[in-house]
């Protein structure tokens, strides 16, 4: 699945304070009027409500004292005009609306519409009578744990959520960090949200696509000019990058034109990690792959894909030629942090050669660490953790800090894995992945992504394809396939070696 996801109509990633000051130029600069902008996100909304829940006809708006509740208060009033059954929780004060909220409050209250309060018995209603229920409880500004009665609210909608009852969320689940898709204490869980204006990163990334369900955007009709000198905090990987850098091929290629990869690992037991990842670079279209193993491994190796240049490494001995001809070398996947491959790590290190470094090859890294410019770091939150000496739930918090401190501790490009991967290189500009599916929580899966990564890098060195693109092309591939495999095959049960099928269309648009 190539980036043809309808909802997907953004290319950027902003921050919560980014978002509102593009609100300030719409208003201030474009002179669109605050409450014009809330009627545009209500109506948005509510046409995508109908698009999507057609047989609805009972709805549950709860607002908060914010834009977020302004924008409930006008679906809601929307929704009644159409004849739907709404019924409408604040979740504050009336007094407690300013502004463009107030009058979305006023407007409600002058079409006849009625305000309920969060009782017991209310919720208990909303659970058994709801078709939809609308969050607009709290917008981007949450800077801290959600308690009281907002946490109340949320713990109900998620409840009536398990019990079938669909959740709208209007601009984003409430209790879901904007910045950094870390969940607040407690968050929605929709089934569908739409954003405004600007798709904030925490939506993409960490916890955010489980909060948002379908992620929907629009941009109010603002004009390009507020967009203009405000630089997004992530940028979305897109398929512009596949068809700018895989061009065809020359007629007059051959293998040494597309590099030669010597991939370091596969311990005893562990053996089928460096298979998948040396062959996830062939497969990728990498001209030469050699692969330093064990030698009971590289038997095996040579025999169940001979197109491998196999070699045994065994302790205190040498790598092979093949690694000192190698222009860039793919280390960690089953590499163990025994002896035999600490061995290994050293001697790669000592090459001093453009490298991938995946798996053990991060925990050796933790270990002693250093800072290199020709590197790729591609960590899952667990590694991350170790190469920061913190938790992983530290890293899950604030995923962009977690990356921006690896990049600047160890250099090189990095790639922060999960849902919503991170990609950020010297230039401090971070790219997120919004393919991918839960079906790819399976071992083997990183083993393959480095393999992809590493493939794309060294066929690139004389194509014009750096390693930061390499590793931003490689995350999306990666992604793009297994979601192709796991559309025609389901999610459950599938393996890394089964996305090579749905690779190679993609390798050659």
């Amino acid at each position: 699945m190539t980036d043809q996801s309808p909802q997907l109509g953004f290319k950027d990633c902003y921050s919560a304070v980014q978002v509102r000051e593009l609100d300030r130029r719409a208003i201030e600069e474009q002179g669109i009027d605050g409450y014009v902008l809330m009627q545009r996100a209500a109506l948005a909304a509510w046409n995508l409500l109908q698009e999507r829940w057609p047989e609805a006809k009972s709805l549950w708006v709860l607002c908060g004292p914010g834009n977020n509740g302004g924008d409930g208060l006008v679906l809601a009033r929307l929704a009644k005009q159409a004849g739907y059954a709404v019924e409408l929780i604040l979740a504050a004060d009336a007094d407690r609306y300013q502004g463009a909220a107030k009058q979305a409050l006023d407007d409600w209250l002058a079409a006849d519409g009625e305000i309920h309060c969060a009782s017991d018995e209310q919720l208990a209603r909303m659970r058994s009578q709801a078709d939809v229920i609308v969050d607009g409880l709290l917008g981007t500004g949450l800077s801290r744990p959600v308690t009281g009665q907002f946490e109340t609210l949320i713990n109900a909608v998620n409840q009536a959520a398990g019990e079938g009852v669909a959740v709208l969320a209007l601009d984003i689940p409430s209790g879901l960090g904007a910045d950094t898709g870390a969940v607040m204490g407690v968050a929605i869980q929709a089934t569908a949200c739409i954003t405004f204006i600007g798709a904030k990163l925490g939506l993409v990334t960490g916890q955010g696509p489980a909060c948002c369900g379908a992620l929907y955007f629009d941009d109010l009709a603002v004009p390009r000019e507020v967009y203009a000198n405000c630089p997004p905090l992530a940028a979305r990987i897109t398929d512009d990058l596949r068809q700018a850098c895989l061009t065809r091929r020359d007629r007059t290629a051959h293998k040494g034109a597309h590099g030669h990869l010597h991939c370091l690992g596969g311990d005893h037991g562990t053996s089928g990690a460096i298979r998948i990842a040396a062959e996830a670079a062939l497969r990728t279209g990498a001209g030469l792959v050699s692969v330093s193993t064990r030698a009971q491994a590289a038997a095996c190796m040579a025999q169940a894909r001979p197109e491998l240049m196999a070699s045994g490494f065994e302790l205190d001995a040498g790598l092979p030629e093949h690694a000192a001809s190698a222009h860039v070398l793919l280390v960690g996947p089953g590499l163990g942090q025994g002896d035999w491959g600490q061995q290994l790590w050293r001697q790669a290190l000592a090459l001093n050669k453009p490298m991938l470094v995946d798996a053990d090859g991060l925990n050796l890294l933790a270990k002693a660490p250093e800072h290199r410019d020709n590197w790729v770091l591609t960590p899952h939150p667990g590694e991350a953790a170790r190469l920061l000496a913190c938790d992983s739930r530290q890293v899950q918090a604030d995923r962009v800090a977690a990356i921006r401190a690896l990049q600047e501790k160890y250099g090189g490009v990095v790639v922060l894995k999960g849902a919503g991967t991170l990609v950020l290189g010297p230039d401090g500009q971070i790219h997120v992945c919004t393919q991918g599916n839960p079906g790819m929580a399976v071992g083997g899966m990183g083993d393959l992504l480095a393999g992809i990564i590493a493939g794309l890098w060294v066929q690139g060195i004389d194509q014009g394809m750096d390693m930061y693109q390499a590793a931003q092309l490689g995350v999306y591939l990666h992604a793009c396939a297994a979601d192709k495999a796991a559309a025609e095959l389901g999610e459950r049960g599938l393996l890394p070696t089964d996305v090579f099928a749905y690779m190679r269309p993609l390798l050659n648009p």
